[in-house]
Order: C-alpha cells, then sequence, then structure tokens
C-alpha cells in the first residue's frame, strides 16, 4: 500500500472523529500575513493524528535548544521540501521518519492543506495531515535537532486551563498552548490553533489572559 498517496484507504478505516476536519482542514482561511511567497523556499510538515491511551492525540516534536533557528521550539515534523522528494506530501513522511521514527507504513495522508508562510525563515510550509492507523514507537532521530517527541492528546490541548495568548517583543499576540512540559508558541500555535477548530474540538477559552513570552524562550527565538 502507497500511503504518500492521499484516499488510498477505505474511508471506513478513518475515524468518525476526523470526520469534520477531512470535510473543513483543505478549506482553511489562510489569512493575508501568512499567504506564501512565491520567492520563499518549499517545506512541509506532518499533521499526524492517532489514537492513544489518552484519546486521539496528534504529534509534535521539541526542537534542539543548540539550532540556530527556531531553537526549543515545539513543532510539527517537518523541514525544506529536498529535490528528491516526490512533492510536500512525500517531504512530510520522510522528515517525520528521520525526525520521530515514525514509520511511514503505517500513516494514511488524509491530504495537503493550503501553503502557509513562514516569513522568520523564509519558507512556504504545506500541512500534510495524517492519520496514524499502526502507530510506531517514536524517539528524537537526531538529537543534534530533535530534543523530544511527544504524543499530545487534543483533549490537553483544549484544555482552557491550558491555553493563553502570548505577547512577542513587537506586540503580536497569538495563541499558546502549555502542554507536556512544552510552550507550544508561534507558527505551531497558530496552525493548531485553527486546526482544533476545523476538526470541531475547541472549546471556548479566556484568549483574553495575556502573557508576554517568557525570557527564556525569548533568548532562543532571538538566535533567528
Amino acid at each position: 500500500m502507497n500511503n504518500s498517496v492521499p484516499g488510498n484507504v477505505a474511508p471506513s478505516v478513518i475515524p468518525s472523529w476526523l470526520d469534520l476536519f477531512r470535510e473543513r482542514a483543505p478549506k482553511l482561511d489562510v489569512p493575508a500575513f501568512l499567504r506564501p511567497a512565491p520567492h520563499a523556499r518549499p517545506a512541509a510538515v506532518l499533521v499526524l493524528f492517532g489514537e492513544g491511551p489518552q484519546g486521539p492525540d496528534v504529534l509534535l516534536i521539541e526542537r534542539a535548544a543548540t539550532l540556530k533557528k527556531h531553537a526549543g521550539q515545539p513543532a510539527f515534523p517537518g523541514g525544506a521540501i529536498d529535490p528528491e522528494d516526490d512533492g510536500p506530501i512525500a517531504a512530510a513522511l520522510r522528515e517525520a521518519e528521520e525526525e520521530t521514527g515514525v514509520d511511514p507504513d503505517g500513516v494514511t495522508v488524509l491530504g495537503a492543506l493550503p501553503e502557509l508562510y513562514l516569513s522568520r525563515s523564509n519558507f512556504r510550509v504545506t500541512p500534510v495531515a495524517a492519520w496514524w492507523h499502526d502507530p510506531s514507537d517514536v524517539s528524537p532521530g537526531h538529537p543534534g535537532e530533535v530534543a523530544a517527541v511527544a504524543r499530545v492528546p487534543i483533549g490537553e490541548l483544549v484544555d482552557p486551563g491550558n491555553r493563553v495568548s502570548l505577547r512577542a517583543p513587537g506586540g503580536f499576540i497569538g495563541p499558546a498552548f502549555r502542554v507536556r512540559d512544552m510552550l507550544v508558541w508561534g507558527f505551531t500555535a497558530g496552525l493548531l490553533d485553527n486546526l482544533l477548530e476545523a476538526g470541531g474540538w475547541a472549546v471556548p477559552w479566556d484568549a483574553d489572559r495575556t502573557e508576554d513570552l517568557p525570557p527564556d524562550v525569548l533568548n532562543l527565538a532571538a538566535r533567528g
């Protein structure tokens, strides 16, 4: 079975809790500041949904604090699309395997979502949504690049107690999540926020509860 091709598995295999997400996610609205720039380098991330001991979850990594860009930041597995990759889906699966040990044979691709522009690193990023029908063990594949790997339950992500708005030094305020000893913020948190809404999983939370970006996170982010 070639799991790099969308629609290769009968819909009955994919759980019903993903139905609304599958309908809405391909039509996500992209704000003007996230619309891809044609000169940007193409990249892809894998938004991998599974069912773990605590219910539906999504796979996140924490990047190593020694990296020059996005140091210490939680993220979806992913990276630049290489010339050898057959597009964003192949790149997302390859990166996830390299960074976390995810076996692509256990992944059913649901489809590619609208491109988003990550201005800080000049990438135009294609999120690739997938269902983890046969989960494999995961762990940091590149210790110099990935510090941790976590399956984060959707229930924890939508818990109002784990949500906060973060203010960056320039004044921009965006959503953030405190889960699994990680502060998920920036591009990843914004995408997560939209995906939770698309899936119909989001619950009301106090978006007015605003905090400044913590100094330790700010110091890492200042590297580039």
